[in-house]
Parts: structure tokens; C-alpha cells; sequence
């Protein structure tokens, strides 16, 4: 046994424990029988029979289309705010960074209970309103829009923090030998600046779509499961039905459609040239 595989021997023990150990349970655990909390019965298909058989496939659906619409519009908010950071605050961007992670020291359920009050009617926001201008408005509490707004305030941390260092590592000196050779400012952007940052945009997109996939708070709280993820189906499947098998069926097929689309968007691209191997 070499030095480094005995060095490195700890570590991969631990991410097997922490890590495929579990993946591993809950897919055999898929297999079980219905209604079952052992992992000795015969390995059965009716757990997944019975989802194809019902209609959680418009859980899914809603999942990933939230998921989706969260990364772009936090794509479209992130980057300018990440590209300011970078121009404005130099080498010290990621600290500035730092300071919108100080919501992540509060509990999500209560950061969004606080948009509850924002939004409510009669709240601070439609209270003040109809107060001070006399302007009556309906909520968006219990909607779609509400649902969005808080996945894209939950999330945006997770976005911002990758595109700063994604921009951050650009080198001015590329973008001063693309000025003095005659680019103009958008063609300096458009070809120096934005590729080069794409690696922090890639991975801010990947982890933001892999996070919001799974929410289930947002739709709780602000959407008063006016709309049911599929990690609510799961959810009740582990707890009220207490029938483990299905939930663990549920979570396998999430993690197979998320895993093969991050595989099929990483397959349009070249990691080596966005990783600056070559």
C-alpha cells in the first residue's frame, strides 16, 4: 500500500460512510416492500409501479420548471451585482461577498416567515400602502410569483458567491491587452470577461439548480402548497403514510433526472477549456 492511498484511506472511508452509504440504503430500501421498515424482504417493483401510476410526475414537473426559473432569473440578477462587486471592490469583492451569507445564520423557515409578514394583506408592504398612499393591492401571498420570489431570495447566495470568483479571477491585464488592441467595451465583455468567468457561472447555476430542486419550504410557507413539489410527496411519504419504500422510490428517481441533467448540460461543454486546462 502506497503512502498516499494510506493517507488518503481515512477520508475515503468517511466519504463512503457519509455519503454513498446512505445513497446506497435508500435505493435498496426503494426495492422493499410497500409499507416495510426492514432491509431483508424480497426486492420488489411496486413502489415504483405505483408512482408511474400516479400523478407525481407533475410534482416533478413543478419542481424542476421552479428550479429552473429560480437559476435564471438569479442569473440575470447575480451577475451584475457579482460584476460590480469585482470592479468596485477589487481583491476584497469576496469579503463584500461574505456579507449576503449572513442571512444563511438564520433559519430559512424564519427569513421566510418575515416575507409572510411583508406580503400578508394588511402587512407591512400592502399596510403601508394603503396607509401613507392610499393605494389598495392585492397579495401575492399564496401564489406562484410568492413561491419564486422566496426560492430567489433563499438561493441567491449560492449563485452570487461562485460568479464573484468566477469574475474575480479574470485577469485585468486580459482585459487591458483586449482595450489597447481596439475591442470596445461590449466586445471586451462579450469576449474576454464572460468566458472567462463562465466556470462561476456554470457551477453558481449547477449548485443553485441541485439546491432549489429540492425546496420545499418555499412552497410551504409562501405558496400554501398551492403548488406540490415532489420533495413535499416525499416528505409525506417518510411521515404521514409512513410508507418508506415509496419515499425512498420518490428520492431515487429525483436524484437520477437531476444527476442526468447536470451530466447533459456538462456534456455541452468543454471542462477542460472552461476549468483553464488548455
Amino acid at each position: 500500500m502506497s503512502p498516499g492511498f494510506r493517507n488518503a484511506l481515512p477520508v475515503m472511508l468517511f466519504l463512503l460512510a457519509g455519503f454513498a452509504a446512505p445513497l446506497i440504503a435508500v435505493t435498496w430500501f426503494s426495492f422493499m416492500p410497500p409499507r416495510t421498515f426492514a432491509f431483508t424482504g424480497t426486492p420488489t417493483l411496486e413502489n415504483y409501479e405505483t408512482i408511474f401510476q400516479s400523478t407525481s410526475y407533475i410534482s416533478f414537473l413543478w419542481s424542476l420548471a421552479l428550479a429552473a426559473l429560480t437559476v435564471v432569473l438569479l442569473a440575470l440578477i447575480a451577475y451584475p451585482v457579482a460584476y460590480g462587486l469585482v470592479r468596485v471592490f477589487g481583491k476584497w469583492s469576496m469579503l463584500a461577498t461574505l456579507l449576503f451569507t449572513i442571512p444563511l445564520f438564520v433559519s430559512e423557515n424564519i427569513r421566510l416567515y418575515g416575507w409572510v409578514l411583508f406580503l400578508i394583506k394588511n402587512g407591512v408592504m400592502l399596510g403601508t400602502l394603503k396607509t401613507y398612499f392610499g393605494i389598495q393591492a392585492e397579495s401575492i401571498l399564496f401564489t406562484l410569483p410568492a413561491i419564486v420570489l422566496g426560492m430567489v431570495y433563499v438561493y441567491l447566495p449560492f449563485m452570487l458567491f461562485p460568479m464573484t470568483l468566477g469574475i474575480s479571477m479574470v485577469p485585468q491585464d486580459t482585459r487591458d491587452a483586449a482595450t489597447d488592441l481596439g475591442a470596445s467595451r461590449w466586445q471586451v465583455f462579450r469576449e474576454v470577461e464572460l468566458p472567462l468567468s463562465l466556470p462561476g457561472i456554470m457551477i453558481g447555476c449547477l449548485l443553485t439548480f441541485v439546491l432549489a430542486v429540492g425546496a420545499i419550504a418555499e412552497a410551504k410557507v409562501l405558496g400554501g402548497q398551492q403548488i406540490i413539489p415532489i420533495t413535499h410527496d416525499i416528505e409525506i411519504a417518510f411521515t404521514y403514510s409512513q410508507n418508506w419504500p415509496l419515499g425512498a422510490a420518490l428520492s431515487v428517481l429525483l436524484m437520477l433526472v437531476v444527476g442526468a441533467l447536470v451530466v447533459l448540460v456538462l456534456r455541452r461543454f468543454d471542462l477542460d477549456v472552461l476549468l483553464g486546462r488548455r
